[in-house]
């Protein structure tokens, strides 16, 4: 995890709000700040390390996360360590986080503790973000096709596991129950749709739509897997040339697996051009090829799947904090509203 901009909050701390001002966490309970901090005292001094200087606090309405520098003594460099907290519709980040530390260890980050049943990770920090680098380095289109060609061989290691990943707490987002999924979504916009402006006669009318693409996909017989859902340039650390870390699993589901290609291509679409995507595709693909699948097919399906794939997005925006105002409730309600009317388009959506 990296740093964002922050701005003062007191002298112990540095606080980050970011747009959502009035954002409720419960890091504005002392008792509770209390006790994470304590946790992670706990792990770190387990460990032979000690929390030294300010901690710097980010809050949004998914996730409390707490930087913290920490050294063994006073001769050793301070490195940095992560304290994540999820509302309990995403705390199911904690034990997946630990889980893919054992199924993939080389795709992901081993977390320094979990504490599952409060949603809570202490996480290393994961060296070079992607984004970083590359907004230090040369404009170069192929730059994520390394990246979501490892993302796709690791979707692959984990299709054994999706019972297991349900069992974890993972949002069941099976291809061919994404219809239920989109429904669900629907009503939590419909609940707050006197303040997100949104109707959902509009929304409920794409159904049929989603409906045959989803048993078109479900019919090409490629296996459910994990759904990363949100694969931007900022959930992606590059700690060596060639290598690829995947962090943040908060929207996370069990689901098709290509649906995880949308973000990546919108992303690249806008720094790169639509030109960039043939060869992205293919990169990503790449890892597919011996599903048995002809090219036609894996290219149908992709398409498919990044149609379907705005309904992960949408579903993310209603995983508050327990007591999230109307306002955030408002905001999250028409932000899935506008990933769902992405599916009105008859062309993939990056």
């Amino acid at each position: 995890m990296r740093e964002d901009t922050s701005t003062v909050d007191d002298t112990s701390v540095i606080v980050d709000r970011g747009q959502y001002a009035d954002t409720k966490t419960p890091w504005d309970h002392a008792s509770w700040r209390e006790s994470a901090l304590d946790w992670a005292g706990r792990e770190l001094a387990a460990r032979g390390l000690r929390a030294t200087g300010r901690q710097r606090v980010r809050l949004r309405p998914w996730s409390v996360l707490v930087r913290i520098p920490v050294e063994a003594d006073a001769t050793t460099p301070t490195t940095i360590v992560w304290l994540k907290a999820n509302p309990p519709a995403g705390a199911f980040e904690a034990p997946l986080t630990a889980a893919l530390a054992r199924w993939v260890p080389e795709h992901v980050l081993e977390p320094l503790a979990v504490d599952a049943e409060r949603g809570w990770s202490l996480l290393p920090d994961g060296g070079a973000l992607f984004r970083d680098v590359l907004d230090h380095g040369p404009a170069e289109q192929r730059a994520w096709e390394e990246p979501l060609r490892q993302y796709a061989t690791m979707q692959r290691a984990l299709i054994p596991y999706t019972k297991d990943l349900e069992q974890l707490g993972v949002p069941s987002a099976r291809t061919t129950k994404l219809p239920q999924v989109f429904d669900r979504t629907v009503e939590f916009i419909r609940s707050v749709t006197s303040t997100a402006s949104v109707d959902p006669a509009s929304l409920r009318a794409l159904r049929p739509r989603l409906l045959d693409w989803s048993q078109e996909l479900a019919d090409l017989g490629i296996p459910d897997s994990l759904d990363h859902s949100d694969l931007h340039d900022g959930q992606v650390f590059n700690p060596e040339p060639g290598r690829f870390v995947f962090f943040d699993w908060g929207d996370a589901a069990v689901s098709h697996p290509f649906c995880s290609f949308l973000v990546p291509a919108g992303r690249v679409a806008e720094r790169y051009g639509s030109e960039a995507l043939p060869r992205l595709r293919d990169a990503y693909l790449e890892p597919w090829t011996s599903n048995g699948l002809t090219t036609k097919e894996l290219h149908r399906a992709l398409a498919l799947a990044t149609r379907l794939g705005v309904i992960g997005r949408a579903v993310s925006w209603g995983r508050h904090f327990p007591g999230a105002t109307e306002a955030t409730r408002a905001a999250g309600a028409r932000a899935s509203a506008e990933w769902l009317l992405r599916l009105t388009s008859d062309e993939p959506p990056f």
